[in-house]
């Protein structure tokens, strides 16, 4: 590769070069480095279109493991669930922290799609019981999918049951993932009912309202949290927060992007000190994970820039010993003429 060679990875190639199983373990890896103050990462900045239809995002972040540094530029428009488009659409620039050299720019819809769900996954492995197995997915999109094939490689799912507010699209989901998994996937009429008795409860919706309630939470269960978007929507009400123990990627981040936590300590429901860890400190070794099996763990997950740097910077080596992606001269380095 010349010096000013940059390598594209597109939508298709990253869903190969990125497998699940291995990117649960990246971003455990990521989120204790995070931890351990291994990483920069300041907050996303989110600029609204008119009459918010759509929101433009970037978020950058600098992991020292890696020696890179990226951004992930990309939009958010909720009106595309159900059409031809992804609600994330955007690009990762991963850059090499020595010289400054960009050196990839990966397909962000896929990388979301698959780390979001393996973030879940390395939290579900750090905090679930291990005899969890009964699944229920709030959602029939592209999270409910992931997140159903993060979910077979933590726990040994024996049941799983899936609700949409689209019962066409949840029927369709379960036709195409129980032959994708072997695994019998069941339609429930109601959020209620699929959740009656799963000690597994993934809510991967766009809905601002709450789809899940406190008094429908099991004891012993464990959720992961992560359709909802900004302060000011949650999937989950004040109560089924303060049954948990809240656990989050990042606090700062949490404090003033997560609905849940937000929207119910305004409420008076819980308090400052309710989110008990970052994930990461649990993954590092730093702070205890689950406590008692019949206690109710939270993940509240709201992505994170160093989990799509770490993806993307694993799909570029990937692509660079495969000699897949595309070559451009995207500059950098200094012509001839210039030296």
């Amino acid at each position: 590769m010349a010096v000013s060679d940059v390598v594209v990875v597109g939508q298709e190639e990253v869903h190969r070069l990125l497998p699940m199983g291995e990117c649960i373990d990246l971003m455990a890896d990521a989120l204790a480095a995070l931890a351990k103050e291994e990483a920069i990462m300041p907050l996303r900045t989110v600029m609204w279109l008119p009459e918010k239809v759509g929101a433009l995002v970037t978020m950058p972040s600098y992991l020292s493991s890696l020696v890179a540094t990226g951004v992930k530029a990309i939009t958010i428009f909720p009106g595309n669930h159900g059409t031809e488009l992804d609600a994330h659409q955007g690009a990762i620039l991963v850059f090499e922290a020595k010289r400054g050299r960009l050196v990839a720019i990966v397909d962000a819809t896929s990388v979301t799609a698959i780390r979001t769900a393996g973030v879940s996954g390395a939290a579900t492995r750090a905090l679930a019981r291990k005899d969890a197995g009964d699944l229920a997915i709030l959602g029939s999109g592209t999270q409910a999918r992931t997140h159903l094939e993060a979910m077979v490689l933590v726990r040994t799912v024996r049941r799983v049951r899936v609700w949409s507010r689209n019962p066409d699209r949840a029927k369709r989901f379960a036709k195409r993932e129980a032959a994708r998994h072997g695994i019998k996937v069941e339609v429930s009429a109601t959020a209620r009912e699929a959740v009656d008795g799963a000690d597994l409860i993934c809510t991967t919706t766009s809905s601002p309202e709450p789809v899940l309630l406190g008094e429908w939470v099991a004891a012993g269960t464990h959720v992961n949290a992560i359709g909802a978007v900004g302060p000011g929507g949650r999937e989950l009400d004040g109560e089924a927060v303060r049954r948990s123990r809240l656990f989050v990627d990042r606090r700062e981040s949490a404090l003033n992007e997560a609905g849940e936590f937000v929207l119910a300590r305004d409420e008076g429901v819980i308090g400052e000190g309710h989110i008990v860890a970052e994930i990461g400190e649990v993954l590092a070794g730093a702070v205890r994970g689950r406590g008692w099996d019949a206690e109710i763990t939270l993940f509240r997950g709201v992505g994170l820039a160093v989990e799509d740097l770490a993806a993307a910077h694993h799909v570029y080596l990937r692509a660079v010993e495969a000699g897949a992606g595309t070559r451009i001269d995207l500059g950098g380095g200094r012509r001839p003429a210039d030296a």
